[in-house]
């Protein structure tokens, strides 16, 4: 006989709506000998049960695990099996998609040996819904298809049912939203046909969500309505709960679309919740209890009703610790931050959030991932935890008549952004490296007199300015919207590139009014030549060197130079003695990509000036550069190539002779630097891009040299004429001889020649190249 065990649900974020997941109804097709339930592994399988359904994750993945051992020393695959499986769904219960995905690739090998479809499709299905809720869409879909294709082989309506709502969740993350909608409601039909009622209800609720995406909020609110007459009528469970939980968030998205109907829903999604409540009250599942009262907590605060909301989420709080949920804490106790300070409970209120920030430390990759991917561009969503801190942090420094306690408060604000930074660093790289990098280097704030580190944090209303000066810690705050800012400039990044026009220059000397002219006062004071910024979102994407104040251009008054984040800059100076290159190139056109004369100029010259060594066209291959890097002991590489930076990390590359070096192949061969004394100091990438409005591609070039862990980079915002590259590059490397000179200042004047010489004065031609990390 099939056996069969209950869906559980998991909730996927995709922008403003929430998709549901159901996990597959149909495990496999066992013998009713496969596992006794009286034996030992048998008993371990029940208590995982148990556990799992009043939410305590942990303790049933260490009685599945049990189970499974015991399964595998008695040979019993199929009980082994379906023992790995629910260890999964216990992994991704805590947040371990890593395990999760391991403990389904072993059960996925054992399954295929048995070759039975029905063992191996729903595994097939795990592993696709694992890989949805991390939106690694690619996976997703391959596993996704190959399970819907045995279901429809096979004629497994169970199968099938879980597989469509899984293929529509799949269908709103490429915001094919009608195909969408198709699966839900054929999901729906499936899950009746088959008797799986929780499912169906499932499927509707997920149905409603995108009827509101496709403009019909009335339709939605039907679909929503029959979700819940269908999930009232089953058996109390912890999946009825979260379905409920499910449904009363999709009552809340459509309440401002029907303002006529807007008490009615308010009322019927907190009815809804705190049904939710007291099912999860009742079964001793204080997880899903934190998600019902967090969550009714936040329907109060929407509501002005901040007494009852401050309790609700207090509640949930309590909830979330007593089961060691770190992915729902983090969640309430921001939500209680926010709650307090708008109570005008201003210290307590920072408190919460800088509690919200070390809960989520450990979990960010985890929530990170499972929150965008690639081409579904979704806003991240811990962004706004990190700058609502810094906010409130530069509001108690406003506030404070202690000069020294002001400026405290203005460094923890800087912090809080750093911080942010930091992760997402990591993220967009994916692995910890950023971590490895950051322990060991320390904060720097003690600068050299004649440089200022300006750190602008960009709020909706508003723009600060922090500058670091010799003297202190200062803060300027300009009217300027985040909206405005950001168009502007997308405008300037868009005209500087066109070398025929001057369209540029009214965006340049708009930004240089709302960044530099506030500061000008204190660096004119302080006689200070190089200005170091720490760019967020959309400023990673222009040429600060560019902006111009009426008269010339910043580059004219200032050394220049950007970097990631302050706690991930080394700031030691060149070694210049040990300064040995290692110069890669294409000169020819290979792959369909121009040929790029001018790099024979810009290897000479570094041939000329420093001891180096080459490998170029034929010669430029991934496994010729390894043993390069791993033999020779250089302090430079310079790499001038084509190469193109992108919004996914997987999709950034570097051209070579016979094929793409990958961002991940990059830093496997500069990491060879990691581990000696001396590391890289500087590499150059002389030919790459970034796309138009792309601040995460900004971010990765940004990136590249950190994770690599190269002490600073030179490179472009995007491609330009080879030979005044080759011109620029050229004067840069002869200026670094100087060792009176920074690398800032050294960039400076070889971007001054060319400003200086009419063929390349254009901007588009001399202010693309970014110094990036370590300026000294």
């Amino acid at each position: 006989m099939p056996t069969f065990n209950r869906s559980c649900i998991q909730f996927v974020r995709r922008g403003t709506i929430i998709l549901l997941l159901a996990t597959m109804p149909v495990l496999f097709v066992t013998r009713s000998d496969s596992h006794e339930t009286s034996s030992p592994a048998g008993i371990a399988m029940k208590e995982g049960a148990q556990a799992f359904e009043r939410g305590a994750f942990g303790e049933a993945l260490s009685h599945w695990k049990q189970a499974m051992e015991l399964y595998k020393s008695s040979r019993n695959a199929p009980a082994q099996v379906e023992a790995l499986v629910l260890s999964a769904q216990a992994s991704m219960g805590l947040g371990q998609s890593k395990q999760a995905l391991q403990s389904l690739e072993l059960a996925l090998a054992l399954a295929q040996k048995s070759g039975d479809p029905l063992i191996e499709a729903p595994i097939l299905g795990h592993l696709g819904r694992i890989y949805l809720a991390l939106r690694q869409l690619p996976e997703a879909s391959e596993y996704l298809q190959q399970a819907a294709d045995i279901a429809n082989k096979q004629k497994a309506s169970p199968l099938m049912a879980t597989t469509l709502n899984d293929l529509g969740i799949l269908s709103v993350l490429k915001q094919q939203d009608k195909d969408a909608l198709d699966a839900f409601q054929k999901s729906v039909s499936h899950a009746q046909s088959a008797g799986l009622p929780l499912l169906a209800a499932t499927a509707r609720t997920n149905a409603a969500r995108v009827l509101l995406r496709l403009g019909q909020p009335t339709n939605s609110r039907i679909a929503l309505d029959d979700a819940l007459d269908h999930l009232k009528d089953l058996p109390p469970s912890r999946d009825q709960s979260l379905g409920l939980i499910g449904i009363a968030l999709a009552y809340q998205r459509i309440t401002p679309q029907l303002p006529q109907a807007h008490d009615p829903l308010v009322l019927r999604t907190a009815g809804v919740l705190q049904e939710a409540a007291t099912l999860a009250q009742q079964q001793g599942d204080k997880r899903t209890l934190s998600y019902a009262h967090g969550y009714l907590g936040h329907l109060y605060e929407t509501e002005f009703r901040m007494d009852e909301a401050l309790q609700l989420t207090r509640r949930a709080l309590f909830a979330a610790q007593a089961v060691d949920a770190p992915e729902s804490l983090y969640r309430w106790q921001w939500q209680l931050g926010r709650q307090l300070a708008a109570t005008g409970q201003l210290d307590q209120a920072i408190a919460s959030y800088r509690q919200a920030t070390v809960t989520l430390q450990p979990i960010r990759v985890e929530i990170a991932q499972a929150s965008s991917e690639g081409h579904v561009a979704d806003q991240d969503t811990v962004k706004p935890l990190f700058f609502e801190l810094a906010d409130l942090l530069l509001q108690r420094a406003s506030l404070t008549d202690d000069g020294k306690a002001a400026e405290g408060y203005l460094f923890s604000a800087r912090d809080a952004i750093e911080a942010y930074k930091t992760a997402e660093l990591r993220d967009y790289f994916k692995d910890d490296c950023v971590d490895a990098v950051r322990s060991r280097l320390t904060t720097f704030d003690r600068l050299s007199p004649d440089t200022a580190v300006i750190y602008p944090i960009i709020f909706s209303s508003r723009l600060e300015l922090l500058m670091s000066l010799p003297s202190g810690l200062k803060r300027i705050s300009v009217p300027v919207t985040a909206e405005r800012l950001t168009r502007e400039i997308r405008e300037f990044r868009r005209l500087i590139e066109k070398r025929t026009t001057r369209e540029y220059v009214p965006h340049a000397q708009q930004l240089y009014d709302w960044l530099i002219r506030p500061l000008e006062t204190d660096l004119s004071r302080l006689n200070i030549t190089t200005l170091v910024f720490v760019p967020d979102s959309a400023l990673r994407t222009i040429p600060l060197a560019a902006l111009h104040d009426g008269s010339s251009f910043l580059i004219s008054k200032f050394a220049l130079a950007m970097t990631p984040g302050l706690t991930l800059t080394d700031p030691r100076p060149l070694n210049r003695d040990k300064l040995r290159f290692l110069t890669a190139g294409l000169t020819k056109s290979v792959q369909g990509f121009p040929p790029l004369p001018y790099v024979a100029d810009e290897v000479e010259s570094i041939q000329r000036l420093y001891k180096s060594d080459q490998i170029m066209n034929n010669d430029f291959q991934a496994s010729r550069l390894e043993r390069e890097l791993r033999e020779g002991r250089y302090g430079g590489l310079h790499i001038a190539t084509h190469g193109r930076f992108s919004t996914e990390v997987n999709n950034s590359f570097l051209l070579t002779f016979d094929g793409k070096l990958t961002m991940q192949t990059l830093d496997q061969l500069i990491g060879l630097f990691r581990f000696r004394q001396e590391p890289l100091e500087l590499l150059t990438l002389s030919a790459c891009q970034t796309g138009v409005g792309d601040d995460r591609a900004a971010l990765g070039l940004a990136g590249v040299a950190l994770k690599a862990g190269a002490r600073s980079a030179l490179a472009t915002l995007w491609f330009i004429n080879d030979e005044a590259s080759a011109a620029l590059i050229s004067e840069f490397y002869r200026q670094l001889r100087n060792p009176a000179l920074s690398k800032a200042v050294a960039l400076q004047r070889a971007q001054l020649k060319l400003l200086s010489d009419r063929v390349y004065e254009h901007p588009a031609y001399w202010s693309p190249f970014l110094l990036l990390n370590n300026w000294l």
